[in-house]
């Protein structure tokens, strides 16, 4: 399910977009959010995002700038667990180049349409580590609400590497007709 925006082209990730996934992942700053990926693992990631597409008719789209075909990044939603709880999630990666554009808030916004209008969702959830301000701040661009700290493996500020206990912010959207 191809989308487009005011700037953005995005077409939902599958195995062919797999060099780009490991070049966007190659980029020291998105590498530290978003991990880095080997081309092996990027392979296997856009399988898995193509798997996603094809059984749940939803996953990440990978984004270029519509006017000079630019990679810009990839986002979307995709399907995951909180507290145990099946939710949909929005998220983003955007090339550390193209930070301060809005091309994060442009990716999630339509996110977050497709999800209400395609998906007929009427709750969308974000999250990330408590210390990621930037992705925050996306998050109460796109009207998404701070709910609770919750805990998973991330990064914690001022420590080195993955911590299977780290704090991450949850945020939701409620997109039932009128809410908000």
């Amino acid at each position: 399910m191809r989308r487009f925006t005011e700037r953005l082209d995005m077409t939902p990730i599958g195995p062919e977009h797999a060099e780009q996934l490991w070049l966007l992942h190659q980029d020291p700053e998105v590498a530290h959010w978003a991990d880095p990926l080997s081309p092996d693992e990027a392979r296997a990631v856009a399988a898995r995002m193509s798997e996603g597409w094809r059984v749940e008719g939803v996953h990440k789209w990978i984004a270029h700038d519509r006017a000079t075909g630019e990679l810009v990044g990839r986002g979307g939603l995709s399907w995951t667990e909180v507290a145990g709880a099946p939710v949909l999630e929005v998220g983003w990666v955007v090339r550390r180049a193209l930070w301060g554009c809005g091309y994060a808030t442009e990716i999630g916004a339509e996110s977050l349409r497709f999800a209400a209008d395609a998906l007929g969702a009427a709750r969308v959830v974000a999250f990330t580590e408590v210390h990621n301000t930037r992705s925050r701040a996306v998050m109460e661009r796109l009207g998404m609400v701070y709910t609770r700290e919750i805990r998973r493996p991330g990064l914690i500020a001022g420590k080195e590497g993955v911590h299977d206990d780290a704090p991450f912010a949850l945020y939701a959207a409620d997109l039932r007709p009128g809410a908000g």
